[in-house]
Parts: structure tokens; C-alpha cells; sequence
């Protein structure tokens, strides 16, 4: 059986904007919004359900690390964080990683319900 190497086991140096000993930070290669950011666990694990404490932790930190880069770089007036955990959940990178998404106003229509948007038909809860 063939097993596809994993993408993001073996990123290019260059392609890393910030490095700990538990993760690494890149800029996504598919941004939905300029200054897209992911944040991955060096070790191999698919969801944050396996990551250990400390590599908790340390995405937390690097989350907030990232933020500051591109508060200074973007100056986004907000921000939407999120984990794909699973196929059903829209993971397609089977390797535990986080979102940050800058968000600009205007960037969306109605940006209200943020990532209940998933399900358009739940989003508008407060209609």
C-alpha cells in the first residue's frame, strides 16, 4: 500500500515565517484572504484531540505570535481562527494545523454569524 508523503512534513525552509521546537508557521498556499496563516505541529498527528499539552500550548502561542506579524504586515480589522478536525470537518491535510484568517472590513457582505456561515441555512440565528 502507498502511503502520499505528508505536505506538510516536509515544507521548504523558506516557506517558514516562524519556528518553535513544537510548531511552525507558514503563510497558506491557497489564502481565502490576503495574510492567511497556518500554524503546524511539527510532530504528525491529524487532530488537536492527539496533540500533547505542550504542543497545545505552543499553537496557542505561535497563534498569537503569527497575529502580531500580521497585525503589523495586513492591519486586519479582525479575525476568524479555525481547526478542521477531520474529514467531515473539512480537513484535506491530514496533519493537525490552525487557521488565521485576517479579516478586512467589507471583505464579506454580511460577515455577522462568522463561521456559522459553514451552514448557510443555520447562520442567521438572530433573525
Amino acid at each position: 500500500m502507498d502511503i502520499e508523503p505528508c505536505y506538510f512534513c516536509s515544507l521548504p525552509s523558506d516557506r517558514i515565517i516562524l519556528e518553535t521546537e513544537l510548531s511552525i508557521v507558514i503563510f497558506d498556499a491557497f489564502p481565502v484572504s490576503e495574510g492567511h496563516t497556518l500554524i503546524i505541529t511539527k510532530r504528525h498527528i491529524e487532530s488537536i484531540f492527539d496533540a500533547t499539552r505542550e504542543e497545545q500550548i505552543d499553537l496557542l502561542a505561535n497563534l498569537e505570535e503569527a497575529k502580531k506579524i500580521l497585525d503589523k504586515k495586513f492591519s486586519p480589522d479582525g479575525y476568524n481562527i479555525g481547526i478542521n478536525d477531520g474529514e467531515s470537518a473539512g480537513q484535506t491535510v491530514m496533519h493537525l494545523h490552525t487557521h488565521l484568517i485576517p479579516r478586512f472590513s467589507g471583505d464579506k457582505e454580511q460577515a455577522k454569524g462568522g463561521v456559522r456561515w459553514i451552514f448557510p441555512e443555520k447562520a442567521n440565528y438572530w433573525s
